[in-house]
């Protein structure tokens, strides 16, 4: 069994060789850019990945694509803001060793926010497929949030995998702002009804969701943050998705 491991990447300077430095378990790296003007591709190269430049069509598109550029058929698909523990790189070499008896394996994901890693909050175990058959599953979503679909059997690895996402509010802002554009341009194509009752109840759901129901109170501060940020995310999405609409609801 050989894994080719691919990571998607724009302007990540600051987490690329943490991601390649995790991959211990794989036989190639293969890292997709789309135009980076930082020192990405730089530090790609010097750790030993084979970069290839791709303009920007959508995160499934381009995982897909990675995909079909590497070497062996067994993909191990990364974030640039994700890394292998140590836990899961056992489980992986393991596999290896023994040949694989599923098409696909989930892998929960372990997020650590401002600096806490995060158990609650609806944000753990958050679980992936990330290692999967590329002959057995493909990536699906034009927009946000794509997911893999797998043709045959999942089975479950118990490490976890490391994500490392904002370090500081003001960047979870700006990545949030991207984001909900995204969510708002596929409720727009789905042509989504936005009421002023959703644009009211649903955040307020949602925080009321992380904080109390999934336990966001445990992760402290951060915890809080989580879901007001949580809450937040949910009014751009349909407070955009209105305003984009022909003939505003």
């Amino acid at each position: 069994m050989k894994i080719s491991a691919t990571i998607i990447t724009f302007n990540e300077e600051r987490n690329i060789a943490r991601a390649i430095e995790s991959l211990r378990c794989a036989d190639e790296i293969v890292v997709v850019d789309s135009g980076s003007n930082d020192r990405t591709v730089e530090i790609a190269e010097k750790l030993g990945a084979r970069v290839l430049d791709r303009n920007w069509i959508g995160y499934a598109d381009q995982k897909n694509w990675a995909a079909d550029q590497a070497k062996h058929d067994w993909i191990l698909s990364l974030d640039a803001d994700e890394a292998v523990s140590e836990m899961l790189e056992a489980e992986i070499w393991q596999l290896k060793k023994n040949e694989p008896s599923a098409d696909a394996y989930t892998m929960p994901r372990l997020a650590q926010y401002l600096g806490r890693w995060i158990l609650h909050s609806g944000w753990y175990p958050d679980r992936k497929v990330r290692l999967y058959d590329r002959r057995e599953a493909h990536w699906e979503g034009k927009f946000v949030h794509e997911g893999l679909v797998v043709k045959g059997k999942v089975d479950a690895f118990e490490g976890p995998l490391l994500h490392f996402t904002c370090q500081s509010l003001s960047e979870h802002l700006r990545t949030m702002d991207r984001y909900t554009t995204l969510a708002a341009e596929q409720l727009v194509e789905q042509r989504a009804r936005i009421t002023l009752t959703q644009l009211f109840v649903k955040p307020i759901w949602e925080f009321n969701r992380t904080y109390f129901l999934k336990r966001g109170f445990q992760d402290g501060a951060e915890g809080l943050a989580i879901a007001w940020m949580g809450a937040l995310y949910v009014f751009l999405k349909y407070a955009k998705a209105r305003y984009m609409l022909p003939g505003r609801q």
